[in-house]
C-alpha cells in the first residue's frame, strides 16, 4: 500500500527546496543532503497549502525557488535576482516564513493523497531505474577498460616471452662461437708447435 506523503522544505545554496515524500529520510535522499537537516533545524515539514499543492502535483520531484523569496516552487527556478545582497539569516527566513504561512482551509482529498502517493512511487521507481542504468553503464565501462588492460597485459607478456626466447637463442649462439673460438685457438697452437719443430729440424 502506498505510504501517505508529506511536504518538506529546506534551503540549500541559492534555492529553497521542497519535496513531497513519505518520510524525512526520503526527503533528505531526494535533496542529496549529507547530514540530517531536520535535526539541525535547517529543514521542516511544510504546512503552507500552496507549497503542499505544488509538491503533491509532482511527488518525489525536488522543486525550487530563489532562496528567501515567497514565490511559487517550480522544478526549474531562476537564481536570486541580486546575488550581491546579504542573504537573510535562518532566523529571518523562519520569521518571514511564519508570516507567510496561511492556515490550510482546504479539505483533505483522500483520492488526491492516494494519487500523489502512487505518483511518488512511480517517480521513485523511475529514479531507481535511472540509477540502475547508470550503474550498468559504469559496469560496462569498467569491463571495457579491464578488457583493454587484459589485452595490453597479454601483448606485453607475449613480447617479453618472445624477447626471452630470442635472447636465449643469441646467448646460445654466443656460447657456441666461444667454443669454436677456443677450439680454433687450441688447433692453431698445436699446428704452430708442429711447424716450429719441423723448422728447427730443417735448420739442424
Amino acid at each position: 500500500m502506498a505510504r501517505k506523503l508529506k511536504t518538506y522544505q529546506t534551503s540549500l545554496g541559492f534555492f529553497d527546496l521542497a519535496v513531497a515524500a513519505p518520510s524525512m529520510k526520503a526527503a533528505l535522499e531526494a535533496w542529496g543532503a549529507d547530514s540530517n537537516l531536520f535535526h539541525q533545524g535547517a529543514a521542516k515539514e511544510s504546512d503552507d497549502p500552496d507549497v503542499i499543492a505544488a509538491t503533491m502535483a509532482k511527488p518525489g520531484v525536488v522543486l525550487r525557488r530563489p532562496v528567501g523569496s515567497d514565490g511559487s516552487f517550480n522544478e526549474h527556478a531562476e537564481l536570486p535576482a541580486d546575488l550581491g545582497d546579504v542573504k537573510p539569516t535562518k532566523a529571518a527566513r523562519k520569521s518571514k516564513g511564519s508570516k507567510a504561512k496561511k492556515p490550510s482551509s482546504r479539505p483533505v482529498d483522500k483520492a488526491a493523497e492516494r494519487k500523489a502517493a502512487l505518483d511518488y512511487q512511480r517517480e521513485e521507481r523511475r529514479r531507481e531505474l535511472e540509477r540502475e542504468r547508470e550503474e550498468a553503464a559504469r559496469q560496462s565501462e569498467r569491463e571495457r577498460r579491464q578488457q583493454a588492460v587484459d589485452k595490453a597485459q597479454a601483448a606485453l607478456n607475449k613480447a617479453q616471452q618472445e624477447h626471452a626466447k630470442r635472447a636465449a637463442a643469441i646467448q646460445a649462439e654466443v656460447e657456441a662461437l666461444e667454443k669454436r673460438s677456443q677450439a680454433e685457438e687450441t688447433r692453431c697452437d698445436k699446428e704452430k708447435s708442429r711447424l716450429e719443430a719441423a723448422l728447427r729440424r730443417a735448420r739442424g
